[in-house]
């Protein structure tokens, strides 16, 4: 129960930290002033209100008793009331006295006025209204030939302090949340910068120098970050330059061993030795391939689905068959997606006779599908064949047409952009390859 009550908060609760510290910082300040407001109105502005709507009552009660009274002048009886109790008086004589409420519970003034009434001149005797006239309160009293209409003004029964409370509970609560709202934006808008970079960096974007600002603990994950990025970038530069070196130093002998090959009388031996050296030259550039640095590559906007077709076609194949939502458009190193796309057509081609690549978008992201009959691999070795150079066994195709980079490339390429590559078994009986690239 305590499980299901908090993943109900979680599900309902915001899940940015900009808007949770502003329902942390909110929260406390409406509670105190929704306390504060109840207080009030239940134990001053309530009770204030009641006190004079019983006086204004027993004055009207006054009137009605002196009026009745043989020994005073009426005219005379109204005129000083009128003056000096701040009360227009009419009386009207008509003995069908029929009115029906209006009944506004949800009004103080209204419930105050009712049940003071009531007590005083009971049910059906009597009848008011406060909205007929904006300062006046329309009040009627049932006589035995007719009925007293007084129009009372309303600061007679509540008190105007009342709005200016509501004004000064209001405004201040209002300027505390506005003024919280910009410190909460700046504080929570150098850890907004720091995802950022972290996430173009993550997908192998060229950042501008990072300068972290905020809080001390947000800069020192900055500085930390920061520190981190140009040590990456300093590893993966002297991993080029090294390899550079590495290819130019191994492609000199082995272009010596080619030619001193053609001085070999024996031809068998020369064939055999010839394989050799293609194998370790393709082994070679297999490598550099893989460690090649794809932050050289800049991000551009292209349609992938455009770029899925146009690789499709070129292998002019009508094993292969394709399902492509047009016009999608994604930000990224387009030669890097297509060299992935190869590798991946080039496996299913060399191991299936039925190919099925499928495009779509899902949940906010795109997912390509590439679906064969092949024989498939074993599902303990799906993360396995994701290591570089790693073969499954040598009886599946000949073993020096490949070293074991293939998926290891498609995988890198795939995760510097920010998405994943997973593999299953396919509807088809063979292999599937799932990819999935945020959007």
């Amino acid at each position: 129960m305590f499980y299901g009550l908090s993943k109900f908060f979680k599900n309902i609760l915001p899940k940015t930290l900009f808007y949770r510290s502003l329902l942390i910082v909110a929260i406390p300040v409406i509670i105190l002033q929704l306390i504060i407001t109840i207080v009030f109105f239940d134990s001053l502005w309530i009770k204030t209100n009641k006190g004079m709507t019983k006086a204004l009552v027993n004055e009207i009660n006054t009137f009605i008793e002196v009026y009745n009274n043989e020994t005073y002048d009426k005219d005379e009886i109204t005129k000083l009331f009128s003056v000096y109790q701040d009360l227009n008086i009419e009386f009207i004589e008509d003995k069908n006295f029929n009115y029906s409420f209006d009944e506004r519970w949800f009004s103080p003034i209204d419930r105050t006025l009712r049940r003071e009434l009531k007590s005083r001149f009971g049910n059906n005797n009597f009848w008011f209204n406060t909205v007929n006239y904006k300062e006046l309160i329309d009040l009627r009293i049932k006589s035995q030939i007719g009925y007293f209409k007084f129009l009372v003004p309303k600061d007679r029964v509540t008190s105007s302090s009342a709005r200016i409370f509501a004004l000064w509970i209001t405004v201040p609560a209002i300027i505390v949340v506005l003024i919280s709202l910009v410190f909460l934006k700046n504080q929570t808008r150098p850890i907004t910068n720091l995802a950022k970079a972290a996430e173009k960096f993550g997908r192998g974007e060229e950042i501008e120098e990072f300068k972290p600002s905020g809080a001390a603990e947000i800069r020192r994950a900055g500085y930390e970050f920061d520190k981190m990025r140009k040590r990456i970038i300093r590893h993966l530069n002297q991993r080029s330059e090294m390899l550079s070196g590495i290819s130019h130093d191994l492609r000199t002998p082995l272009t010596r061993m080619k030619l001193q090959l053609a001085f070999i009388k024996d031809q068998s031996l020369s064939n055999k030795l010839g394989e050799d050296i293609s194998e370790m030259e393709k082994m070679l550039n297999e490598y550099l391939q893989f460690t090649s640095s794809s932050y050289l590559e800049k991000n551009e906007k292209f349609d992938l689905s455009k770029l899925l077709d146009e690789i499709l076609n070129k292998y002019n194949n009508n094993n292969i068959k394709k399902n492509l939502i047009s016009k999608i458009y994604i930000n990224g190193r387009k030669n890097l997606i297509k060299r992935c796309i190869n590798n991946l057509i080039d496996n299913s081609i060399k191991y299936a006779d039925e190919i099925y690549v499928e495009l779509f978008e899902k949940n906010k992201g795109l997912f390509i599908k590439i679906d064969d009959n092949g024989p498939g691999i074993p599902e303990g070795e799906y993360e396995n064949v994701f290591k570089p150079f790693y073969k499954i066994d040598k009886s599946r195709a000949d073993s020096k047409s490949s070293v074991g980079l293939g998926l290891s490339i498609a995988s890198d390429i795939i995760r510097s952009h920010g998405g994943n590559i997973v593999l299953e078994r396919s509807k088809m009986g063979g292999l599937s390859v799932k990819i999935f690239l945020p959007i």
